[in-house]
């Protein structure tokens, strides 16, 4: 605090570097509460709308008002009013299938409603000429089947010997949870983000005594059989020739009395569209080392947002470090409020680069005309967007602490890993893949307590690497589970990467492994 005797005592210049200060640190403090405002009250999404030219007038000023449309009679001839009578449907669907469900995913109970006018009659006295169908969707309060296996024992006259059909192998040596099962639980923690908790009132409601214990048990069991497969999926996308990769926070471990300390997964995505989710128990440099290793494919890039992490990870293996343009505008994004009129021309800029991309997802464009499209459409508005960051830094009319200033000194000490992407096809102008890919991992940790053990979060990264791969290989996750559950003990260990989501989808979709819930239904 300065009292107006030590004001009255400073020199001119003490003074003004005072009130300078003090500007600088109301206008951060408005664009802090500008910001809490914004999270409350505010849109989430970082959508630009540019505004309208003040100048520039609308269709009614050049023209006037338009005149009303003058109303023509109706051609046709007139019909006396009355009141019709409103159609009764039978509910009857047309004689293809049914639009709203896959009869080849779904169960059918077929049931066969008598006809009350054959009521009475012997068969000769009527004809079926038809049928007419509808359907309508049901639900039992659980959908738990128990399998009862029957196994005849046998005793031989000849010998006398008794012989018994030995019980079925699961996939959990000595469970009693079929293969069905597990998948079940492991899709629905982790694809619909149900606790184990509620999954396990839910069996109680349907009936079945069972522990939630045994519940925990069965996932990490079912974890550690897809170990394998997980870490031969992060081979594959860690070989390849673009790498993205981030960071999202995570609860896992006890850090004191009812408290959870906080973690991180690092996830990683393959340009053959794998996601692995790496557990580490902090956000250090060497986390990077661990999950990449300390020598990738000659010629490889490494897509990220502007942590230094991967800037120094690039540095000591000399590989390049391509900078997301999402992650750059957002900051500029966040200093509209201090500096409207600047910051709406950085995002106007940054907009048509991706109306560029657009272009080329419209085109289909890959490979050398991916490239060349890009050093003739984006090339130049790279180079004039560069060029308008460095004119605002020479005007000098920005304070450092000013929003605006440190968004464009974010973008300005990136600017060689932001254009990367013009030289190299295959490289993404921002990370958005990668944060669409992650979304089950922001979902559960908001749907769900995390895990107490950092054990169990490793456990987690696995299901959910395996699970959202196939969401992006165009998979079934029940079917891909059920298959690989049953596969990967017998799987030779050389070749666990064919059981990888994206191989798996060339060898063995077309006929996947079953359940015995299946076979018995069929």
């Amino acid at each position: 605090m300065f009292t107006a005797q030590a004001v009255a005592a400073m020199s001119p210049q003490e003074v003004a570097q005072l009130l300078q200060s003090k500007t600088a640190t109301i206008a951060e403090l408005r664009h802090q509460l500008d910001w809490f405002r914004r999270q409350l009250f505010g849109k989430k999404s970082e959508r630009f709308v540019a505004q309208p030219d003040p100048q520039q007038m609308h269709l009614g000023q050049v023209l006037g008002e338009l005149p009303v449309a003058l109303e023509l009679p109706a051609a046709g001839t007139k019909v006396p009013g009355h009141t019709r009578r409103k159609p009764r449907s039978d509910f009857t669907d047309d004689r293809k299938a049914a639009p709203f469900f896959d009869e080849s995913k779904v169960p059918m109970e077929i049931i066969t409603l008598p006809n009350p006018e054959a009521q009475g009659l012997l068969p000769e006295q009527y004809e079926v000429i038809g049928e007419k169908v509808s359907h309508r969707l049901a639900q039992r309060p659980g959908s738990f089947v128990v399998l009862k296996y029957v196994r005849p024992v046998i005793k031989r006259r000849d010998t006398q010997t008794l012989h018994c059909a030995p019980a079925p192998t699961g996939v959990i040596e000595g469970s009693r949870a079929d293969v069905s099962f597990i998948v079940g639980l492991l899709l629905d923690k982790f694809r619909w983000h149900l606790p184990l908790y509620r999954q396990h009132q839910r069996l109680l409601d349907a009936g079945f005594n069972l522990s939630r214990p045994w519940l925990t048990q069965l996932v990490q069991l079912a974890a550690q059989l897809l170990e394998p497969i997980y870490a031969a999926q992060l081979e594959s996308i860690c070989s390849g020739h673009v790498i993205t990769m981030d960071e999202v926070p995570v609860k896992a471990g006890q850090a004191g009395d009812g408290k959870m300390k906080p973690t991180y997964f690092w996830p990683v995505y393959g340009e053959l569209d794998e996601v692995c989710f790496p557990h580490f128990e902090s956000r250090r440099y060497e986390h990077v080392e661990q999950v990449l290793g300390s020598r990738l494919a000659p010629g490889a890039v490494l897509l990220s947002d502007g942590f230094g992490a991967y800037d120094a990870y690039a540095r000591k293996t000399g590989i390049q470090n391509a900078q997301c343009w999402a992650h750059s505008r957002r900051g500029i994004f966040e200093a509209k409020e201090a500096e409207p009129q600047a910051a709406g021309q950085a995002l106007e800029r940054i907009a048509a680069l991706y109306k560029v991309e657009e272009r080329i997802r419209e085109r289909k464009l890959a490979g050398e005309a991916k490239r060349l499209y890009r050093l003739m459409h984006s090339k130049p508005l790279v180079d004039e967007f560069f060029d308008w960051v460095d004119r605002q830094f020479e005007r000098q009319g920005l304070l450092p602490s000013n929003p605006l200033t440190k968004a464009l000194a974010y973008v300005r000490e990136r600017r060689a890993g932001l254009r990367v992407f013009l030289d190299d096809p295959a490289v993404a102008i921002d990370t958005n893949h990668i944060e669409r890919a992650l979304r089950p991992i922001t979902l559960g940790r908001k749907n769900w307590n995390f895990c107490w053990t950092e054990v169990g979060a490793r456990h987690v990264g696995i299901a959910q690497s395996l699970i959202a791969t196939c969401r992006l290989q165009g998979i079934d996750p029940y079917t891909y589970l059920v298959d690989v559950l049953q596969r990967v003990g017998q799987h030779p260990a050389a070749r666990v990467a064919e059981l990888t989501p994206r191989q798996w989808k060339s060898r063995f979709a077309d006929h996947p492994l079953r359940s015995d819930l299946c076979n018995a239904a069929s």
